[in-house]
């Protein structure tokens, strides 16, 4: 995946944000894929909605995976470049996952700035009985990251690591 900036900086502090392309995300869901597939076959995949959706049906194409559920939990206010978080993410709809009693789930997400909405969605989970959580992400964004340890003791897979805003092909948004 991309990892350098594309777009000149703003004037701020802030590094500007890099815009992947299909071919990026296609490659990243492949290094997924070879992760997931060596630690054992999930029986479903669960997508982070919005921004998870797309590479967890990506990802279970890879993996012939058919069972792909959703569950909305979020974090950032609005979808602009470094829009603003809300303090704790927030859940929408969990009931819309089903039983997952005794399965092997494996949770997407494109991106994991904080880890705050990923560990939220990896604990109500849990909560539902599955035999096994993993968790695999597009890319980390270290530059928001928060917890007192590296992303990889976190999260179980990770196609790659950044330091800035990451804009993904499907969010629309061309500028460069």
């Amino acid at each position: 995946m991309a990892t350098s900036p594309t777009a000149p900086a703003s004037n701020t502090d802030r590094p500007a944000p890099v815009f992947l392309t299909w071919d990026d995300i296609d490659a990243a869901t492949q290094t997924l894929a070879g992760q997931v597939t060596a630690g054992g076959m999930p029986d479903v995949v669960v997508a982070i909605v919005r921004g998870g959706m797309i590479p967890a049906a990506m990802l279970a194409h890879r993996l012939g995976i058919r069972d792909v559920r959703t569950v909305e939990v979020t974090r950032t206010s609005g979808d602009g470049i470094h829009a603003v978080k809300t303090l704790l993410p927030t859940a929408r709809n969990p009931a819309s996952l089903g039983d997952l009693e005794g399965l092997d789930v494996l949770l997407v997400d494109d991106i994991v700035g904080s880890g705050a909405t990923l560990a939220r969605t990896a604990s109500l989970l849990r909560d539902l009985g599955p035999a096994r959580v993993r968790t695999a992400v597009l890319t980390v964004n270290r530059a928001n990251w928060t917890q007192s340890t590296e992303p990889h003791r976190v999260i179980d897979h990770i196609a790659s690591l950044n330091d800035t805003w990451i804009v993904f092909p499907w969010e629309g948004r061309h500028e460069r």
